[in-house]
């Protein structure tokens, strides 16, 4: 089975900028897709980005893009979210995950069999 844990999480004023690692243990986490989700309190997960196994490609929410970056490091087992320029409207609980099987990059919850246990995110306006 795969874990992952996510840090990074913080409270961080609206304009600034918080960079979440997501690391992953047991698996080969070269061989998975991965992906960030977001749920802010009474709303659904809603997904935010993901990233191809090599790299090669990323996939965004409208939402996010051009603020937020996705990357990893497969040496590392490392998954990485750059946000800059926060909004109050980004304040959510964010959860990374793992699609070991589908192999697919995108926003479908049902492709991502593992998932982390979430970090906070507060944006202050």
């Amino acid at each position: 089975q795969v874990q992952l844990v996510e840090s990074g999480g913080g409270l961080v004023q609206a304009g600034g900028s918080l960079r979440l690692s997501c690391v992953a243990s047991r698996g080969t986490f070269s061989s998975y897709t991965v992906a960030w989700f977001r749920q802010a309190p009474g709303k659904d997960r809603d997904f935010v980005a993901a990233i191809s196994r090599s790299a090669y490609s990323t996939y965004y929410a409208d939402s996010v893009k051009g603020r937020f970056t996705i990357s990893r490091d497969n040496a590392k087992n490392t998954v990485y979210l750059q946000m800059n320029s926060l909004k109050p409207e980004d304040t959510a609980v964010y959860y990374c995950a793992a699609d070991t099987k589908t192999l697919r990059i995108g926003g479908n919850r049902n492709w991502y069999d593992y998932w982390g246990q979430g970090t906070q995110v507060t944006v202050s306006s």
